[in-house]
């Protein structure tokens, strides 16, 4: 079953037995309980595949649900991995349906005669049924739909792209004059590493290590984009006009579909003090990366991985396979930011952090456990016990059977390379 409950009336909007919940099953159920009870403005879900992509392998995906969400502008959001209690209202209206539906009517016939059963005991419940936690009311008494137009039912794209467009109507201070038509083309990377839109007007070097690879190029009059199998690899300001895009064209270029990233901050002018920029770089095998001259230290544990970097105010917040991986203060000002190599303008939300590292450690005689070369003084109360660490960006969380029992800073960024207890045998 697809299920969902209104979270403050406590309301079912959607209980449709399902024959195999894929996605498209799911989005469709989805849309048709918006076209009965209205859009919502936020939705809460489990991380089951049918409603997110952030753990597809071998890079996060979006699926139709969550296509779905943008389309309709409704906020997407997920339960942290392994947390049922996040959804406990929904888990126990199941528990509900059970006890007073499903272990008293016996196997149904067919699945049209489960849902006909299930539609009306869920009627029952929303207008007469009394709900202890709404003084005995029943949930129809304080369900208010929302007034929303029809939702868009999303249709699958034939052609898939690279990356999302961005909604450019997000940032309407951020326009730029129109163009004369963007053109894009396959080209392969020539030994030199360096690709010649027009060579005697403007060249992107790629790199030598990415020789005799086919690079995918969109170019307008503003911006140039590169990618190399999906993945973007720059962003550079052009330094076409329209007579270099017609060239093009005549070389073998086609018209271009939407630019598959922002456009580079050089060609977009003066930013707003809160702008966030984002810029691509590759982490060196010592974990360092260089930003317009100076190094900033990203950790060995993203050593040679390809990062996104964003920049927001007074943090740098580094990017990872969807992921939020580390956040770090930002060397930079709000008039250096637009300066860096391959800035572009930033138009999607910051991504969730995954989950915490959790480590353990017995407590011994001295109450000092060691955690990422750091020293952590934990109470005597706990001594020859094992308690659990959640090691975060900036603090240490040490905890006792779930219970938080100290909070530590963090001094530095070295990884974390033991996880478990060690247990030493008694000395005889």
């Amino acid at each position: 079953m697809l299920t969902g409950i209104d979270d403050h009336s406590r309301f079912i909007v959607v209980s449709e037995v399902l024959v195999v919940p894929s996605g498209r099953a799911v989005a469709d159920a989805f849309v048709r309980a918006m076209r009965t009870h209205g859009v919502p403005a936020e939705v809460l879900t489990d991380n089951g595949k049918q409603f997110t992509g952030r753990f597809t392998r071998p890079r996060p995906a979006e699926v139709l649900f969550e296509r779905v969400c943008r389309e309709n502008g409704i906020g997407a959001k997920l339960t942290k991995p392994y947390s049922p209690t996040t959804t406990g209202r929904i888990e126990r209206w199941h528990r509900t349906l059970r006890r007073e539906l499903l272990d008293d009517c016996g196997p149904f016939a067919s699945l049209a005669a489960a849902q006909a059963a299930i539609n009306e005991w869920v009627h029952t419940y929303n207008h007469l049924r009394p709900h202890q936690a709404l003084d005995m009311a029943a949930p129809v008494s304080l369900f208010r739909p929302n007034p929303q137009p029809e939702p868009i039912k999303v249709v699958p794209a034939q052609r898939t792209e690279a990356l999302p467009a961005p909604d450019e109507s997000a940032l309407p201070e951020l326009v730029l004059a129109s163009s004369a038509g963007a053109v894009e083309f396959v080209t392969a990377v020539p030994a030199s590493g360096q690709i010649g839109l027009i060579p005697s007007v403007q060249r992107i070097r790629l790199g030598i290590e990415r020789a005799g690879l086919r690079a995918y190029v969109w170019a307008d009059e503003h911006t140039v984009h590169v990618l190399i199998d999906g993945e973007l690899v720059k962003t550079v300001p052009s330094n076409l006009d329209a007579e270099h895009l017609h060239q093009l064209r005549l070389r073998g270029a086609r018209p271009a579909g939407p630019p598959p990233a922002p456009h580079a901050v050089e060609r977009v002018g003066d930013l707003p003090a809160h702008q966030a920029v984002e810029v691509d770089r590759t982490v060196n095998p010592n974990g360092w990366i260089n930003l317009a001259g100076q190094r900033v230290k990203i950790g060995s544990e993203l050593a040679s991985r390809r990062i996104a970097l964003r920049l927001d105010g007074h943090l740098l917040h580094a990017v990872h396979n969807g992921l939020l991986a580390k956040t770090l203060p930002s060397p930079f000002s709000a008039g250096e930011r637009p300066r860096l190599p391959g800035a572009r303008v930033a138009v999607t939300q910051l991504p969730p952090a995954p989950a915490a590292i959790s480590v353990e450690r017995k407590v011994p005689r001295d109450c000092i456990v060691m955690v990422a070369r750091q020293r952590l003084r934990v109470g005597r109360t706990y001594a020859g016990r094992i308690v659990t660490i959640y090691v975060e960006d900036t603090h240490f969380r040490v905890t006792y059977e779930g219970a938080e029992i100290s909070l530590h800073a963090r001094k530095d960024q070295h990884p974390v390379t033991r996880w478990k207890a060690k247990i030493h045998a008694p000395k005889i």
